[in-house]
């Protein structure tokens, strides 16, 4: 990652992901499995995935919200089950009773997501392949987390995380998981994802179901 006076702003998410190819075009014709977070990320993961002549799929994990703070993460949960919690949790005010039950809303939600989104196959095997995990940005980190420690546990020959701009206090955190960072900003004067991004319009379940067919 290079410095950069002026924070990018980009147009949009495709203008993201083809910013994304460009670094990552070693990998170009050596078939990558490009996997998105839901749902922001599918849409830039179909045209890197493109890009790169590799594969195309999601993985599932789901923030865990913050009290009475929804917008605010306080950890993450994967498809397996697996939990991170940040350390500020219980500061933020979830015990282990909500932490419990918020975990178990996400996974229902996450069960829902796959049935809606491949449910006619079984999720791409990553294991031996280089897996590509692209998300629209980085805030907390938290979902980034537990994408790359789920899929660690599925042997991929090669773990990268590719975003387009992160807080630095997250890339700090993802970068010890993954075995190549991509990240093209991380401005000190991070406040949201959606700051960096002119059009960063909702992707909504439809899009995602139309873009995996």
């Amino acid at each position: 990652m290079k410095p950069a006076s002026q924070p990018i702003v980009f147009r949009d998410r495709l203008d993201a992901a083809r910013r994304l190819a460009d670094g990552l075009i070693a990998y170009r014709g050596r078939q990558p499995l490009v996997l998105a977070i839901p749902r922001g990320a599918v849409p830039m993961a179909k045209a890197l995935a493109a890009a790169l002549q590799g594969d195309l799929d999601v993985v599932l994990v789901r923030k865990l919200r913050a009290p009475f703070q929804p917008e605010f993460a306080i950890g993450s949960v994967d498809e397996s089950g697996w939990t991170y919690l940040s350390p500020h949790a219980a500061a933020a005010g979830a015990d282990a009773d909500y932490i419990a039950a918020e975990k178990s809303r996400q996974l229902e939600l996450i069960r829902q997501r796959r049935a809606q989104y491949t449910p006619i196959r079984q999720p791409l095997d990553p294991a031996g392949r280089t897996v590509i995990v692209v998300d629209d940005g980085l805030a907390t980190g938290a979902t980034m987390v537990a994408a790359l420690h789920g899929l660690r546990q599925r042997h991929p020959a090669r773990l990268i995380c590719a975003v387009p701009v992160s807080s630095p206090q997250a890339l700090t955190m993802v970068r010890p998981l993954a075995d190549e960072v991509l990240c093209l900003q991380a401005p000190a004067d991070f406040r949201a994802v959606g700051q960096f991004y002119r059009d960063f319009e909702q992707v909504e379940d439809d899009e995602v179901i139309a873009l995996l067919r």
